[in-house]
């Protein structure tokens, strides 16, 4: 199955180290980040879930609900989030924030088409890639980032992805390179020049350029410091 962007995301049943879930009903009006791992008992997987826990306030914050998927057991899921406490200090005696899927039949894995054909477990199975997918309220896929097995995410990178996305939601501009929240913006082409004054009262900048087309138009916006 190949999800693409705007498409409704599964509405897929699994089980979870929180017990069974159906997709929708978990994520509910929230947006949400589903984000799989190769395997349990991993070493990049561990520093991933280890940051990605410590930032569950940045994420919760921002009215997203995040959850994790591995080709493992409950069980095994439960053991390896140990060790994650263990590792990261701000978990240390607390409950896990979030949910762990077990897909040991890589059912969701192929639904998703997340499997990694370039890496395998010992009995030779295909592990997953690092997929991120971000689902917005209306369980419409928003964004979808794919890493190989042997490259970890930068989780302040996911953050900024989705200050991008509830932005520009929102206010009708789009965000530049290397944007960060407090940064100026684009306004979107198709915004005309007529209704710029109305869209955007803080005042829009036109950068010159040498073809003389009137395209590259900036706005810093005052609801723009998430």
């Amino acid at each position: 199955m190949s999800i693409r962007l705007g498409d409704v995301f599964p509405n897929f049943k699994a089980n979870t180290t929180i017990g069974e879930i159906t997709f929708h009903d978990w994520l509910g009006d929230s947006w949400g980040i589903l984000f799989s791992h190769p395997a349990d008992y991993t070493p990049v997987c561990t520093t991933e879930l280890s940051r990605a826990a410590s930032y569950n306030t940045k994420f919760m914050e921002r009215g997203v609900k995040l959850i994790a998927l591995s080709c493992d057991s409950v069980e095994s899921h439960l053991g390896w989030l140990e060790d994650i406490k263990s590792y990261c200090p701000e978990l240390r005696d607390k409950e896990f924030p979030f949910p762990l899927i077990a897909d040991e039949k890589r059912d969701l894995a192929t639904l998703l088409g997340m499997l990694d054909p370039d890496e395998k477990d010992a009995a030779g199975l295909p592990l997953t890639c690092r997929s991120v997918f971000v689902i917005g309220p209306d369980k419409k896929l928003k964004t979808l980032i794919l890493y190989p097995a042997t490259t970890g995410r930068h989780f302040d990178e996911i953050l900024r992805v989705i200050d991008s996305l509830q932005l520009t939601i929102k206010r009708r501009v789009a965000t530049p390179a290397d944007w960060k929240p407090g940064c100026a913006c684009m306004v979107q082409p198709s915004v005309s020049e007529e209704e710029v004054d109305k869209e955007f009262p803080e005042g829009v900048n036109l950068v010159e350029m040498p073809s003389g087309k009137k395209y590259l138009r900036t706005v810093t916006l005052s609801d723009n410091n998430n």
